[in-house]
């Protein structure tokens, strides 16, 4: 009865799917696109057995990248697909995996839509990354014997708050998952307390990300274009109100030829950053000109999809945004990787046990406001025997933690002739 008042809804709520695409594909154009697809319509059908992974949006899809590797290495006969929700998750599948994989939206979350997906790809195991809880979707793949995961699946209390408060049918859902992955014990605690009955704690697969390459080379190509002896500080990842916090704080910064290099988490708001920077009276170039950075220039505006790597090597300190502002954090993994010094704000519930780590270890520092964070800069980049401690514990943080991919694939491949 509750997964049918909720079909209800979501019956409902489709007339006005379509609108609320096009209301969003005015400022990211990607929503207009593969619209069929949201509702089960698809133009292309696998040539092999299926094997599908679901990664929501960009954060997800970059942590899947390894564990995509390790399922395409394992079962070599079966094709990879990729689901997405967002355009931008979808344009990051595209830059790491090109065709290597199949790749589609998911559909919304009605019984009939989410049948046709079902019964058009037919996938033999399904893994979904994170914090994503379709009743439907996890109903009927139980219904057809489709062994389906949560996998490096984490819970912020904030998030266990809002799911609570449909406690019953979120009880019934994670109840018929095949099992659940999760990052942290408290990630477990939290899943546990909504009603799921089998969790194996694995650890963290963006610990087992390994930077390319190319990326780094692209990162030196980069820092040579900015100017090798010229203090860069990269703010990665900043959400909205958190821009013009940290665009006043840099004039605190009492560093000589300081160039920042700010990556807003969402693209459709790159002009938006660019025109606060501007407002400012701020030098800036954007990355997408992809010309010679002028010495008189304060802001490079880094309006690129899939260059984080790159912009993490060719910086000296790094600021992971959202967390300044109350939006939970982003992922400090990756920086630590490339082995640089990092500091994240007062805000980081999304990667709360990642988080206190790296700061206990030395990895990262914690900052309260942006005047802290101008006067943290100031001492680091004054300080290069504090940056190289930093990033050699950022280096040996981010290795001890690998290896759970390896733990998720033993599990969720237990027993199963793929």
């Amino acid at each position: 009865m509750r997964r049918a008042l909720y079909s209800l809804l979501i019956f409902l709520l489709l007339p006005f799917a379509w609108l609320r695409l096009q209301w969003r594909g005015r400022k990211e154009p990607g929503y207009t696109q593969h619209i069929g697809e949201r509702f089960g319509r698809y133009r292309f059908k696998a040539s092999r057995p299926v094997i599908w992974v679901h990664a929501v949006s960009v954060g997800e899809t970059r942590a899947a990248a390894p564990l995509i590797t390790a399922l395409q290495t394992k079962y070599p006969n079966h094709q990879l697909l990729v689901t997405h929700m967002t355009p931008t998750g979808r344009a990051t599948g595209e830059s790491l995996f090109g065709d290597r994989v199949l790749r589609s939206f998911l559909p919304y979350d009605a019984p009939f839509l989410v049948r046709r997906f079902l019964d058009h790809f037919k996938p033999e195991l399904g893994l979904i990354m994170e914090t994503e809880i379709w009743p439907n979707l996890i109903a009927h793949c139980h219904e057809k014997t489709i062994p389906l995961w949560l996998v490096n699946a984490r819970m912020s209390q904030k998030s266990a708050n809002k799911y609570a408060r449909f406690a019953k049918l979120t009880a019934e859902s994670l109840a018929k998952f095949a099992g659940i992955c999760a990052q942290t014990t408290s990630d477990a605690k939290r899943l546990t307390e909504l009603g799921a009955p089998h969790i194996e704690i694995c650890g963290n697969v963006k610990f087992d990300v390994t930077p390319p390459d190319s990326m780094l080379k692209l990162g030196s190509d980069l820092r040579e274009r900015f100017g090798a002896a010229r203090p860069t500080l990269l703010i990665a990842s900043t959400r909205e109100g958190e821009e013009e916090l940290l665009l006043d704080a840099l004039s605190k910064i009492s560093i000589d030829k300081l160039l920042v290099i700010l990556v807003p988490r969402h693209p459709q708001r790159f002009d938006e950053v660019a025109a606060l920077v501007q407002k400012r009276g701020l030098k800036l170039q954007r990355r997408s000109a992809n010309e010679p950075i002028d010495a008189a220039t304060h802001v490079v505006l880094g309006d690129s999809m899939g260059e984080m790597f790159a912009y993490y090597n060719a910086c000296d300190i790094a600021f992971i945004g959202g967390s300044l502002v109350p939006w939970g954090g982003q992922n400090l993994i990756e920086a630590c990787a490339v082995g640089k010094a990092v500091l994240i704000g007062p805000h980081t519930f999304n990667f709360a046990e990642a988080s206190e780590q790296a700061v206990a270890c030395g990895a990262a520092r914690r900052v309260a406001n942006a005047d802290a964070l101008a006067q943290e800069v100031t001492m680091l980049l004054r300080d290069e025997n504090a940056r190289r401690a930093m990033s050699a514990a950022g280096i040996a943080f981010s290795q001890a933690h690998r290896g759970a991919v390896e733990r998720i694939l033993k599990i969720v491949t237990k027993e199963r002739n793929l």
